[in-house]
């Protein structure tokens, strides 16, 4: 039986991301999930939006997304501009953010005024 080297992830809420699952090479995948770890969203997230201002997750989402797709389109076409370290870095972002918004929206979660 032949291995897939393709790893699809589904948001945990529907919400947030239309319901559109992310169909992305398994190794961009693993690489994202064992980054986890070291995100630390002040940081991680003002750098790759490039922002000073911290969105609500939805929106750093949202925004995520999109540079996501680019750099998804880029990858795909060869470009030798493409960049791995920040496509894998901007995965690891939407990963923490859509566990931030599933953590948000459990029943009983008072949202943070700071958001």
């Amino acid at each position: 039986m032949l291995m897939s080297n393709v790893s699809q992830f589904r948001p945990r809420n529907p919400i947030c991301l239309s319901g559109e699952s992310l169909r992305r090479p398994r190794l961009l995948v693993r690489a994202a999930k064992a980054g986890l770890a070291g995100y630390r969203r002040k940081r991680d997230l003002r750098n790759l939006l490039k922002t000073d201002e911290l969105p609500i997750p939805v929106v750093a989402l949202r925004r995520l997304r999109e540079i996501e797709a680019a750099l998804d389109e880029t990858r795909l076409s060869g470009i030798t501009a493409y960049d791995l370290k920040r496509h894998v870095l901007v995965l690891i972002a939407i990963l923490a953010e859509m566990r931030e918004i599933a953590a948000l929206s459990a029943p009983g979660t008072a949202i943070p005024a700071h958001l």
